[in-house]
């Protein structure tokens, strides 16, 4: 009983303990939210500003028949122009190369700037800096220089590839890569690849850079294998950089024109969603329908934002994995 009657007080003393923990926590989150909110508070209203009144406008076009070549004709439909988007297989089609290139292109940068990251994070420092500038090259190169580039190197009549590589199965001085789906595909992706993967491994780096020593050092030195280092050290303490990586890469992705636009203009099966948007509004005049898929488009793209933040389940105010434990230094 003695011992009992003792441990009363000391429980009490623990939880008021952790409730006045808890409330300083609180106090000091609400501190902080409020001050994110007035650094960002400017820019958020700024970019309000400039981006709500063209996706209104966006929206409210896509509500009527609308034709720029014939303005007085122009009349109220609803939703029928999402109606006919919806039942085109040309809308489709766009939407699933669109959804391929996506998919494929932030998966393999993922992965290669994942190594890059890695290179750039464990080089000497003599070297570091060089080696940084020399990766990030192809990322300050102008999207439209850089479709250009590939488009001459593989084209049929000034391109270098079929000559240098006619060793290679299935290539040869006659092979047109444009002139199919799947190799024009390969082509277009190839060269976001190839640009993109810098952009990836700046993120990856700077995640690289917040694990921390101490756990790697108390993982080795509990056995741990270099695979399970990455799987459960270093991966889980970067998995907010990761989310901004795979999240910054897929929405430029989604939206894809430059490259399809001049290496095919659409042509071959490789007509994306924003190329169908433009050929809609500028080539055939049609508002009304340009804007609808223009708003189905701004849709994917806040849909995928969701599904990225739910997926990845990162508080990115503290960059840390709100899903559960980290596993810093499991095995």
């Amino acid at each position: 009983m003695t011992a009992t009657a003792d441990n009363v007080p000391a429980e009490q003393r623990s939880r008021r303990d952790r409730r006045e923990v808890q409330a300083v926590k609180s106090d000091r989150a609400k501190d902080e939210a409020r001050l994110g909110w007035l650094l960002a508070g400017p820019a958020f209203v700024i970019m309000l500003a400039v981006t709500a009144y063209p996706i209104a406008q966006a929206v409210f076009d896509s509500l009527f028949s609308y034709r720029l070549t014939a303005p007085d004709e122009r009349s109220f439909i609803f939703l029928d122009n999402y109606i006919l988007l919806f039942s085109d297989w040309v809308f489709w089609s766009a939407f699933l190369v669109t959804l391929f290139i996506t998919v494929v292109t932030v998966a393999i940068e993922l992965v290669l700037g994942f190594a890059l990251a890695m290179v750039m994070h464990r080089a000497l420092k003599r070297i570091r800096g060089p080696l940084r500038t020399a990766i990030l090259v192809p990322y300050a190169i102008i999207t439209v220089v850089a479709a250009f580039a590939w488009y001459f190197m593989f084209d049929i009549n000034s391109g270098f590839i079929n000559k240098w590589f006619s060793w290679v199965p299935g290539i040869s001085a006659e092979l047109d890569w444009f002139a199919n789906t799947g190799t024009a595909l390969t082509v277009i992706m190839a060269a976001e690849i190839w640009k993109t993967t810098p952009f990836i491994a700046l993120l990856l780096l700077a995640g690289l850079a917040q694990v921390p020593d101490e756990l790697l050092e108390a993982a080795r030195v509990d056995g741990a294998t270099r695979w399970q280092l990455l799987r459960r050290v270093i991966i889980p303490n970067m998995k907010a950089a990761i989310m901004v990586a795979v999240l910054f890469r897929a929405l430029d992705a989604f939206r894809i024109f430059d490259s399809v636009f001049i290496m095919t203009y659409g042509d071959a099966g490789t007509e994306v969603l924003a190329l169908l948007a433009y050929r809609q509004s500028i080539s055939r005049l049609e508002i009304g329908l340009g804007s609808a898929v223009s708003v189905v488009l701004f849709a994917c793209v806040l849909l995928m934002c969701f599904i990225a933040v739910k997926m990845f389940k990162v508080d990115l105010a503290s960059g840390t994995d709100t899903g559960g434990a980290q596993g810093g230094g499991e095995k």
